[in-house]
C-alpha cells in the first residue's frame, strides 16, 4: 500500500466474498457481486448501510475558522502533476472513489463509488458511481471524469505510472460504471488502490479559464479548480496562504463515511520558510495546532505561559504509528561513486553515533531505526525461519549470504571507546574498498581523489544532526559538507536524483504492495520522480518485491515482506536514523473531539471541532 493519505489494499480473496453487498443493478446488467467496502486483513467492521464510523461524534457542531501552518510554499493547484509545489490541503477539494476507515487496518468504504465488483481472477475491477455525486458547479461526476483523471495521472506523474503500471485500460462500461483492466491476474491489491484515485472534472480541465485561454492539465496553475469534495478554495495569496471554505452544498455531507466530519467552516494554511518562525506563530496564538518533529523543542520549547496555564495542551499520541512502519535515513546516491560500493555505505553507517546524538540533542526521546518496516509486525529480526526462510532459499543465489547467518544490527556508540572502535571498523571497510588515509584525508588509492561529498537537507533541524555526523566523518578523513536548500529546490533536486546524500523518510502500512517497486525496484532507479532515492537496482530485491505483491495470503505477505526487509538491510543501502513511535501534538484549548480517537489516527482535523461552535 502506498500511503498518499490513506491508500489501502486487499490480500485475501476469500475475505472479499464476506464483504460483499448487493446493490441495485441497471436493466440488462450482468449479475455481479458488488461490495460496499474492501479490506486487506480480514472482514469489514462496518456492514452495509452502517450509520457512521464508530470514532466520530455524529452530533459534532459545525463552525469556526481553523488556522494551520505549513513549512514551504506552493505554486500549483493541479493535483495530478509532479511539477512545482502542489498546495497542501487539496485533498479537501477532491473526493476519491473509496474512503479509508481510521479504526481498521487497510480498509475503505464507498465514497464517490457506491460499490466495486471484480471477477474471481481479478483481471479487472468495476466501480459504480453514486448517482448523487456532483461537482461544485452542479454537474454530475461521471465515468468519463474517472477515466480522464486516471489516464492523465498515469501520463503526467511518474509515481502513478509505477503504482498503476498493471492497470492497462480504463473505460466507461455503463451510465455510472467505469471498468479498469489489468495486464496480470490475482493481484489482490489493484481493486483497492484504484479506490484512492483522485477524481478530477474532465469538463473543467478541457474548458476555458478566467483568462479566456484553454486550461492545460499538463501545466501548473493557480486557478482554483472545481472539486467534488467538502471544501473549496475560497482565497489565497501565492506562496503565502490558502483558505479552504466548507461547501454548504456538498453532495456527500450526509454519507455514512462523512457523518461527524468536516466540522470547520474554514481551514486556512499559512506558509513559512523557517520552522522556528512557524513555531512562533503557534506560540503567539496565530496558529491553532502544532505537530512537533524536533526533540529539543518538544523537551525545552513549551515552557511559555499558555502551556503553564493550560491554554495550550500537549500530548504524545501513538495512534498514527499502530499501523505504520517508518524508515528515516540518510541515503547515499548509488548512481554516483563511491556510494555504489557496499563497503563504503557500511563504513558510513559506522561513522554515525546515534547514542551520542540521542543523549546530547534528542533528550533520549528516540529509538534507532533497524528496519524498513520499523515498529510493525513486518520488521525482520533474528535469523529467517519458516516461510520467510523458504522464500529466501528460493532466490538464494540473488541475495547476500549473510541474510541466512547474521541478524542485522546497527553499530552501537555512546562512549568514546565504542565510537573509536566503530571508526576503526569504518577505516577497515574503506581500505577494502580502495581508499587510504594520506595525512588527514581519505583518498582513492587509484585516482588520488579525496573522498568528499555533500549532504542535502531542507531544514535547519536536520542540519543539527547532519553536522555532528559530518564531524565524525572528518575524523576518518572524509569531507562531508551540509547544504540546506529551500523546499522548492530540494523537491526539484530529489526528483532528478541530484545529490550525493539526502535525508528521506518512507512510511509503510501493514499492507505493502505495488509501491515497493517505486521505492526499491530496478525500473524506478532511473525514472525521475520515483522514490527509489538510493538508486537500488538488484534482481534479488526485484524478486522479493514480486513476492510481496503476489502474496496469496496474509501469512505469506508477512513472510515475504520480512525477507525483503532483511535483504534491503543487508545491502546497507541507507544509514538508518531514528524515530519516535508517537506523535508530539500541541494545540490551543479550543477544540472538542470524540472521547476515543480512531485507533490508527489522530483524526485531526477530520473529526475534531471547535468548542465554541456548540453554542451557536
Amino acid at each position: 500500500m502506498l500511503d498518499f493519505g490513506g491508500i489501502v489494499r486487499t490480500k485475501l480473496a476469500a475475505a472479499f466474498l464476506a464483504m460483499s453487498v448487493l446493490l441495485p443493478l441497471p436493466a440488462n446488467a450482468q449479475e455481479d457481486t458488488w461490495r460496499h467496502g474492501l479490506s486487506l486483513v480480514g472482514e469489514l467492521k462496518y456492514p452495509p448501510g452502517f450509520k457512521q464510523f464508530n470514532y466520530v461524534n455524529p452530533d459534532a457542531p459545525k463552525g469556526g475558522d481553523l488556522r494551520l501552518s505549513q513549512t514551504g510554499t506552493f505554486d500549483s493547484f493541479n493535483p495530478l502533476l509532479v511539477k512545482g509545489e502542489v498546495a497542501v490541503g487539496l485533498a479537501l477539494v477532491f473526493d476519491t472513489l473509496l474512503k479509508p476507515s481510521d479504526d481498521e487496518i487497510s480498509t475503505a468504504y464507498g465514497l464517490i463509488a457506491e460499490g466495486v465488483s471484480f471477477p474471481d481472477d481479478i483481471s479487472s475491477a468495476t466501480f459504480r458511481l453514486r448517482a448523487e455525486a456532483k461537482w461544485a458547479d452542479g454537474k454530475p461526476v461521471t465515468p468519463e471524469d474517472v477515466v480522464f483523471g486516471f489516464e492523465k495521472a498515469k501520463e503526467l506523474n511518474p509515481l502513478y505510472q509505477s503504482y498503476y503500471r498493471h492497470v492497462v485500460k480504463a473505460e466507461k462500461t455503463g451510465d455510472r460504471d467505469v471498468t479498469f483492466h489489468f495486464d496480470e491476474k490475482n493481484n489482490h491489491e489493484l481493486p483497492h488502490i484504484l479506490g484512492q484515485i483522485l477524481i478530477v472534472p474532465k469538463h473543467w480541465w478541457e474548458g476555458t479559464g478566467a483568462d479566456g485561454k484553454p486550461r492545460d492539465i499538463t501545466r501548473t496553475t493557480l486557478e482554483p479548480p472545481v472539486g467534488s469534495g467538502p471544501y473549496r478554495i475560497a482565497s489565497f495569496s501565492p506562496g503565502g496562504a490558502i483558505r479552504y471554505e466548507r461547501r454548504p452544498d456538498y453532495w456527500g455531507a450526509s454519507l455514512n463515511v462523512n457523518v461527524g466530519q468536516n466540522n470547520f467552516n474554514s481551514i486556512t494554511y499559512s506558509f513559512f520558510g523557517d520552522r522556528d518562525v512557524e513555531f512562533e506563530a503557534f506560540r503567539s496564538g496565530n496558529v491553532d495546532y502544532w505537530q512537533e518533529n524536533q526533540a529539543m523543542r518538544w523537551a525545552t520549547g513549551f515552557d511559555f505561559p499558555a502551556v503553564k496555564e493550560g491554554r495550550v495542551k500537549r500530548e504524545e499520541i501513538p495512534n498514527p504509528f499502530r499501523a505504520t512502519g517508518v524508515m528515516q535515513a540518510m541515503v547515499p546516491n548509488m548512481r554516483r561513486k563511491p556510494f555504489d560500493d557496499e563497503r563504503v555505505r557500511q563504513a558510513l553507517n559506522y561513522a554515525l553515533d546515534f547514542e551520542e546524538l540521542n543523549r546530547t540533542i534528542f533528550f533520549n526521546q528516540y529509538q534507532r531505526v533497524n528496519s524498513f518496516f520499523f515498529g510493525t509486525e513486518l520488521a525482520s529480526s533474528g535469523l529467517p525461519q519458516g516461510e520467510e526462510l523458504k522464500i529466501l532459499n528460493e532466490i538464494k543465489d540473488l541475495v547476500p549470504p549473510e541474510v541466512f547467518t547474521t541478524a542485522y544490527t546497527n553499530p552501537v556508540g555512546g562512549t568514546p571507546e565504542k565510537a573509536r572502535d566503530n571508526l576503526r571498523k569504518a577505516l577497515a571497510l574503506l581500505k577494502e574498498a580502495g581508499f587510504e588515509l594520506k595525512g588527514n584525508r581519505m583518498v582513492n588509492k587509484a585516482t588520488g581523489k579525496p573522498f568528499a561529498f555533500e549532504i542535502l537537507v531542507n531544514s535547519p533541524a536536520l542540519e543539527r544532526v547532519a553536522l555532528p555526523y559530518a564531524q565524525n566523518l572528518k575524523r576518518i578523513g572524509i569531507e562531508a559538507s551540509v547544504r540546506i536548500v529551500d523546499p522548492s529546490q530540494y523537491t526539484n533536486r530529489e526528483r532528478r536524483f541530484d545529490y550525493d546524500m539526502t535525508w528521506q523518510v518512507w512510511g509503510e502500512t501493514l499492507s505493502p504492495g505495488n509501491e515497493q517497486a517505486d521505492y526499491w525496484g530496478s525500473k524506478a532507479a532511473t525514472r525521475e520522480g520515483s522514490r527509489n532515492y538510493a538508486g537500488i537496482a538488484d534482481p534479488g530485491v526485484d524478486a522479493l518485491i514480486d513476492q510481496v505483491i503476489f502474496a496469496k495470503d496474509r501469512d505469506t505477505l508477512v513472510a515475504a515482506t520480512k525477507a525483503l526487509d532483511r535483504v534491503l538491510l543487508a545491502h546497507n543501502y541507507v544509514i538508518p536514523l531514528y524515530y519516535k513511535l508517537a506523535a508530539n501534538v500541541a494545540y490551543w484549548d479550543k477544540f472538542g473531539r470524540p472521547a476515543e480517537l480512531p485507533k490508527y489516527s489522530i483524526g485531526f482535523p477530520d473529526v475534531w471541532w471547535f468548542k465554541s461552535a456548540a453554542g451557536k
